[in-house]
């Protein structure tokens, strides 16, 4: 029994080692490679081990610790997954996975430790420091990579906008397609999603120009939803998501359409535009910045879309 565990884990440990290489490199199946490996170390794996375990070493009295256990890594693991995945309540899901070991988890481990005599006090203290370091080790990994990511996409921002005060200067053509007609609708609604954002934060789009740092905060995710919420549409994002959607239609029924929209809109497009949770993809789960820094790149990019003829 323990060596087919022993080859269940070698080959979990592989899949899921692979989908991560393919996820750091961008081929193609690195998704489906990660949520297999990470399905079956949940589902299969982590529940034989510890029913092997138990039947081996453990006692009727510690059942419920083995079960919480197992528990306690579906949670993570799972909540780990939507999150590398992107799908919607990701955030939702890291929120409880990251107190559930010390609310969950260990008032159990201790209470059923407590009560074997024959129990070393340096595996309850092993437990309590392992949680202890993987606590700082996870805030600290996560708060360097968010502001490393942050401040290197402020410069996404700075080149937008230049490339934007270029395009302003160019003269407008004096008839508009319905295409042309489209975009500008679209144009109003992010500028009023930007002003929306701006005021909720109680900044003003020139300090964000001058500035973007004035916005480096790794825990503001949500803000722009926030703020959209409070502007009263329902659901939040729907303007933008429904200009969209219209944009493309129009744009794939125009004779001069062939494959010429943005990679910023045909991502979208591929990622979702057309699903429920595209607004909670773009406005919930990311970092205000990231959010004015998308809402400035799609703004350039529909500029440029304009200048073409359609």
């Amino acid at each position: 029994m323990k060596q087919k565990i022993y080859i269940l884990g070698l080959v979990t440990a592989i899949i899921a080692f692979t989908g991560t290489i393919f996820k750091l490199n961008h081929f193609p199946g690195a998704g489906i490679l990660i949520t297999i490996g990470l399905l079956i170390l949940v589902l299969v794996f982590i529940p034989a081990a510890l029913v092997n375990h138990y039947k081996t070493a453990g006692n009727r009295q510690n059942v419920l610790l083995y079960i919480i256990t197992w528990l306690t890594s579906f949670v993570i693991f799972i909540s780990m997954l939507f999150k590398i995945m992107h799908w919607p309540g990701a955030g939702v899901m890291l929120t409880i996975a990251l107190p559930f070991p010390y609310v969950v988890f260990l008032p159990v481990f201790l209470v059923t430790t407590s009560k074997n005599k024959n129990y070393s006090i340096y595996n309850t203290a092993f437990v309590l420091m392992l949680l202890a370091v993987n606590s700082v080790f996870a805030a600290l990994l996560a708060l360097n990579v968010s502001k490393d990511r942050i401040v290197d996409s402020y410069d996404l921002s700075v080149n937008y906008n230049k490339v934007e005060a270029i395009m302003d200067k160019l003269p407008e053509a004096e008839s508009q397609s319905a295409v042309n007609q489209k975009i500008d609708e679209v144009l109003k609604t992010v500028n009023n999603y930007q002003d929306l954002i701006f005021a909720y934060d109680g900044i003003t789009e020139t300090e964000w120009n001058n500035n973007p740092d004035v916005l480096f905060l790794p825990d503001n995710r949500g803000m722009a939803a926030s703020a959209l919420k409070e502007s009263g549409e329902e659901p939040f994002g729907s303007g933008l998501q429904e200009g969209l959607q219209e944009l493309l239609s129009l744009m794939e029924k125009s004779p001069a359409y062939e494959g010429s929209s943005p990679a910023i809109i045909d991502d979208m497009e591929e990622q979702g535009i057309n699903e429920e949770y595209w607004p909670a993809m773009i406005f919930t789960d990311n970092n205000l910045s990231w959010v004015l820094i998308y809402l400035d790149g799609l703004e350039t990019n529909l500029k440029i879309l304009k200048s073409k003829e359609f």
